[in-house]
């Protein structure tokens, strides 16, 4: 399997992803990807040829193995490997998308552009990022558990025990270096844990950021909407329209309206 070429291939997600889809990415290619490919195909390269049963009853060493071995881990690895991948192609697929349309709309519209940014993750490429995290951990786990039902646990034992036809009693089969195949399977088991949490810290952390935005629009809304409700109106006049006045000058006015009105009483009671 051409790995080189799907990792060149995945390394354009890289730009598209937040600082937990780095490292998860990391963690693919450096504790999945490059184990699997430099150390574990070799452990599981003698299963089947240094298989042996205490039996010489033509046909039961490899009904035996089969039924202890119904999926190679290395078959089983490598799909689980394509199929964890694959939804990071999803986010690149969106925005390719995304930059053939804005190159479209600045064609028609001389040169204005549809989106400022075609790989920011908002409206639909959002939705488009967080389904594939969700396709991710959701595999992971499921080939977990498909390895778990197997093969009964994460477990290789010494021995094991096989009385199917045409076996002509309960016979003891061996496998080939089960400790370090254990090993092997543990490592890729942790490594699949620790990506599966990578993508739910990632879709925490997406969740949490949109939530935080969405509140944070929220409350400067009504903040404008109540700095609208509650403006303040003049409802009395300004202060310039208000005359002062001389409390003094007043009172001086009164007594000489006084005096006037005295000379006028005087003037008629002469007459």
């Amino acid at each position: 399997m051409n790995w080189s070429g799907l990792e060149s291939l995945l390394s354009g997600v890289n730009k598209y992803s937040t600082a937990f889809g780095r490292i998860w990415l990391s963690m693919v290619f450096v504790f999945r990807v490059l184990v699997f490919v430099v150390a574990a195909q070799r452990v599981w390269g003698d299963e089947s040829k240094d298989f042996v049963c205490n039996t010489r009853q033509p046909g039961c060493t490899n009904v035996c193995y089969d039924h202890i071995f119904p999926i190679s881990h290395i078959r089983l690895w490598a799909l689980q490997l394509i199929f964890v991948t694959c939804p990071s192609l999803m986010v690149m697929a969106h925005v390719k998308y995304r930059e053939g349309k804005d190159r479209k709309y600045v064609e028609l519209h001389n040169g204005s552009h549809l989106y400022a940014n075609p790989g920011k993750k908002r409206g639909g490429l959002w939705w488009t990022y967080l389904l594939s995290l969700i396709f991710k951990a959701g595999f992971d786990i499921s080939f977990l558990y498909i390895l778990y039902r197997i093969y009964h646990g994460y477990d290789l034992p010494r021995i094991s025990k096989c009385s199917l036809e045409p076996c002509p009693n309960t016979v003891d089969c061996f496998i080939s270096r089960p400790t370090e195949k254990k090993i092997f399977m543990l490592f890729m088991v942790v490594s699949s844990t620790l990506c599966i949490f990578m993508c739910i810290c990632e879709m925490i952390y997406l969740v949490g950021k949109r939530i935080a935005k969405v509140s944070q629009v929220r409350h400067d809304n009504q903040r404008v909407l109540f700095a609208e409700q509650h403006e303040l109106n003049n409802i009395a006049p300004p202060r310039s329209q208000y005359r002062r006045t001389d409390p003094t000058l007043a009172e001086s006015q009164l007594s000489l309206n006084r005096r006037e009105k005295a000379t006028e009483y005087a003037t008629s009671t002469t007459l």
